[in-house]
């Protein structure tokens, strides 16, 4: 298993070896004392999925409040998303900066995404399932989100606004420059 820091160190494309023959492959697509080796010490205590029907459908962005902050790692069980980590920690010097990153189930690659980080994500082919671990409970009263097209997050997503297939919760959610210090670089 590779793990690869990405622009923003603290995020991690985590790359699983896949060991291929005639039936098809077998991969270890989780190795707690790997991920610790490489500075991701946690114990991932639920596991979520999603199913998104069509192709451009954006999840996100979205992150819970401390105490109940998350860490993710997120990989696409079919078809491929553009996967989006977007620093929300005051004080970091990324602050406002992003990750972006294909993940792709025939590849087998994962995003690790810390607290601290908002979370989302693009389809790039209908009938796409994404697959990931958190380190906290879902808790509906920290649960909050950040507008996806933010003009200041400058992130390049496949779709334009009105292409983008969206909750109304997602379209709604306030701009960067809207939210309030929430995680502190470095606590």
């Amino acid at each position: 298993m590779q793990i690869i820091p990405t622009a923003i160190p603290e995020v991690k494309e985590v790359r699983p070896v896949r060991h291929g023959d005639a039936r098809g492959f077998f991969s270890e697509i989780f190795r707690d004392d790997a991920l610790r080796r490489h500075g991701i010490e946690m114990a991932f205590v639920q596991e979520n999925h999603s199913l998104s029907v069509d192709c451009g459908v954006i999840r996100g962005l979205h992150f819970q409040t401390p105490p109940m902050a998350q860490a993710k790692l997120v990989r696409a069980a079919a078809g491929d998303i553009l996967d989006v980590a977007v620093d929300l920690r005051t004080g970091s010097p990324s602050y406002g900066r992003h990750v972006a990153m294909v993940l792709s189930a025939a590849e087998g690659n994962q995003l690790f995404v810390p607290e601290g980080f908002a979370h989302g994500f693009c389809t790039l082919e209908p009938n796409t399932e994404v697959i990931y671990k958190v380190n906290r409970y879902y808790s509906p009263e920290h649960d909050r989100g950040m507008r996806w097209n933010d003009p200041a997050l400058g992130i390049a997503w496949p779709v334009g606004d009105s292409e983008a297939v969206l909750s109304d919760k997602d379209r709604r959610q306030p701009l960067l420059a809207e939210l309030p210090a929430l995680f502190m670089y470095g606590a």
